[in-house]
């Protein structure tokens, strides 16, 4: 529903935002935030014409703290304010306590972060997301530890969140498939800095491998424990550990670390240049590396309502399903559960405590 402008310049179209803007990860939310900002600047400026009317987005961003009960209070305030569609949730749980209040509105949902099978496999027509899901980063990554590591034994560690163990229970099978034998599968708190219990056990078996489902704060202290335990296993950490939180934690315990992360890296990616600096002009957030895919996921909710010719959502989510366009991170469309189509990935290793990619994949199997 719009809204009248008090500014004269158009009714209010409201767009949510949500995703966490305080505690551990309240850095890569207020990067989100703002490339979403960025793109309903941009949109404003070119002008929004609907039906023969002016209209003018605006951001309605809300801090859902990374939490599952949070995030439903969130999506239910948003729909409240009759939001024509809501890019969030960062994390799985959050996204998936959500979805349902969205999906009983009719209001798209697009992710920026979310990777959780479980997102798009609800059935919603109106969830989307603009980065891989579980079910390839669980491949590529139990393929890049068997073919280009030369992984025998592996171990496994989550959160139990339904990102972290949905992820580590991906590897673990694609790595046996692959003739890796999996010496123990492990869960944790997903708020714990204690490590102790399962390295204790894993240290007993000494796998080649350690991958872990979790949040980046999270890997970095487990990479200090595997250090001080004196374990010989290397760290393989799950997607959205890149970034200064781990290294922070870890320290030089980082060092030869892993990650496989949806995308290829910033400065190859085909708009980075020309979105660095824009973004740069306007906000003094560090650029996280999933402001990229919150801004092609503004983006694609703008293009959605100007091809719509409407503000009525379940057009929108119409013309979400048919979107293509080439967007800073790459191409961008889905298929037929929102999932993306064709998406690209980077692995990145901890070199000197900096993170560095070491292989780009392009979809197919690692070799």
């Amino acid at each position: 529903m719009a809204q009248a402008d008090p500014a004269g310049e158009g009714e209010i179209l409201p767009v949510g935002f949500a995703g966490p803007l305080s505690g551990p990860s309240g850095g890569v939310g207020k990067s989100m935030r703002d490339a979403v900002q960025l793109a309903l600047d941009e949109a404003n400026r070119r002008g929004v014409l609907i039906a023969g009317k002016s209209y003018r987005f605006r951001l309605v961003a809300q801090d859902d703290r990374a939490d599952a009960a949070t995030a439903e209070y969130v999506a239910r305030y948003l729909v409240r304010q009759h939001v024509v569609g809501v890019i969030g949730h960062w994390n799985s749980g959050a996204s998936l306590a959500a979805a349902p209040v969205y999906h009983a509105a009719g209001v798209a949902q697009i992710s920026p972060a979310t990777m959780s099978r479980k997102f798009t496999a609800q059935g919603y027509p109106g969830v989307f997301r603009t980065i891989p899901n579980n079910d390839a980063l669980g491949r590529y990554s139990a393929e890049y530890a068997a073919r280009k590591l030369g992984v025998k034994t592996l171990a496994t560690i989550d959160d139990r969140t339904p990102f972290g163990q949905g992820l580590a229970q991906q590897v673990a099978q694609i790595a046996r498939d692959l003739g890796i034998e999996v010496t123990g599968s492990y869960s944790v708190s997903g708020k714990t800095s204690d490590f102790n219990a399962p390295l204790i056990e894993i240290r007993k078996r000494n796998p080649d491998l350690i991958f872990f489902g979790g949040l980046d704060w999270q890997a970095g202290l487990l990479a200090k424990a595997i250090k001080r335990l004196k374990i010989g296993s290397r760290l393989m950490a799950s997607a959205g550990t890149i970034g200064l939180p781990f290294l922070m934690q870890a320290g030089a315990d980082g060092n030869g670390a892993l990650v496989l992360e949806p995308g290829l890296p910033l400065d190859r990616m085909p708009g980075w240049k020309t979105f660095r600096q824009r973004y740069g002009q306007n906000f003094d957030t560090d650029v996280d590396l999933y402001a990229t895919f919150a801004y092609d996921a503004a983006q694609a909710l703008v293009n959605a309502v100007r091809q719509a010719n409407t503000t009525e959502p379940s057009a929108i989510v119409q013309e979400l399903h048919k979107l293509r366009f080439n967007g800073v991170s790459g191409p961008i469309s889905f298929n037929g559960e929102g999932d993306l189509l064709n998406p690209l990935f980077t692995m990145y290793e901890v070199k000197e405590m900096r993170w560095v990619p070491v292989m780009q994949i392009n979809g197919g199997t690692v070799r």
